[in-house]
């Protein structure tokens, strides 16, 4: 039922080092005894998820509904919403859609308001909600910044303001998608990256304030995950770039993601890096960042269609 009132870093090509050779069968053993430890444990708990109408919101809450949840789904798109309104259904799952632009502060409190009418509590807030782009800073419209800047960053804080009474008192939590590159640059990602570290400080410290009252806060870091974020990415005009720039296919998907992460979050964790490669980046950003610049940059030059 849809109310009418009512997301970087790509791992750098480092094929040749031992710690990429992790194997997946491997890592498919580790996830699954992990899923059985944390099966049943989401069975009716309500959960809003934003930018549930495709990629990593799409997966969340088509995974958080085959495991019991209640989960309201936000987004501005009807269409794509109603598609995974169809998929929840054939899951036998709960789910009540709330059209929404995460931009609009009156839009993010009738997502709460619509959630507390209808199920009368709020668990555990998704803010997934989030658009990139692609252009040097020099060359770029200055609405363009502040378009990604308000749907990813303010867009999180507003959600984050009108649930977190609601969440205090379910002792739930709150999950931000962030990004790798909300620990490391991006050029031609200004925007995006600057998004994605304002993010992490406001979460942080968000945490923080709430120490005394048993608030769980997750930011996740993905590295490029497969998804349509890169080809409705914004050009330096502020128009969707409309193909994407990386091998998408190389990437991790969507739905293993989104199982990670719902583990992560049940299991109140506070942090989460993905995949190996972006928790290599990471530390090599922390510790060699000279090198890592240099490496960064050259990947990112020979992207096709490159602004450089």
């Amino acid at each position: 039922m849809i109310n009418y009132h009512t997301k970087f870093l790509q791992p750098i090509s480092i094929e040749r080092l031992p710690f990429n050779n992790i194997r997946t069968s491997v890592l498919n053993r580790i996830w699954k005894a992990g899923d059985q430890k944390v099966s049943g444990k989401l069975h009716n708990k309500v959960i809003i998820i934003t930018g549930a109408s495709s990629g990593i919101g799409k997966a969340l809450a088509l995974e958080v509904a085959s495991q019991g949840a209640k989960v309201v789904l936000a987004s501005r798109n009807i269409f794509r919403l109603s598609l995974v309104e169809k998929e929840i259904s054939k899951l036998g799952g709960t789910f009540m859609s709330v059209i929404a632009d995460v931009t609009n502060k009156s839009d993010c409190k009738n997502i709460i308001d619509q959630t507390i009418e209808r199920f009368g509590k709020v668990d555990i807030l998704i803010n997934n909600a989030g658009i990139s782009m692609r252009a040097l800073f020099n060359e770029l419209d200055i609405s363009v910044f502040e378009k990604v800047l308000d749907t990813n960053f303010l867009g999180a804080v507003y959600c984050t303001k009108y649930a977190l009474p609601y969440i205090l008192k379910q002792k739930g939590s709150l999950v931000a998608i962030s990004s790798i590159s909300g620990l490391s640059p991006l050029p031609a990602r200004s925007a995006y990256v600057a998004s994605k570290y304002a993010m992490n400080g406001f979460f942080q410290t968000i945490r923080l304030e709430n120490k005394a009252n048993d608030l769980h806060v997750l930011i996740v870091h993905p590295g490029f995950t497969s998804s349509n974020i890169r080809t409705v990415a914004l050009d330096k005009h502020g128009e969707p770039q409309e193909i994407s720039p990386r091998n998408e296919d190389k990437m991790m998907s969507a739905s293993r993601l989104a199982k990670v992460i719902v583990k992560a979050t049940i299991k109140r964790k506070t942090k989460l890096i993905l995949t190996s490669q972006g928790k290599l980046l990471v530390w090599m950003y922390k510790f060699i960042p000279a090198i890592t610049d240099k490496l960064i940059y050259r990947a990112m030059e020979k992207e096709p269609d490159t602004p450089f």
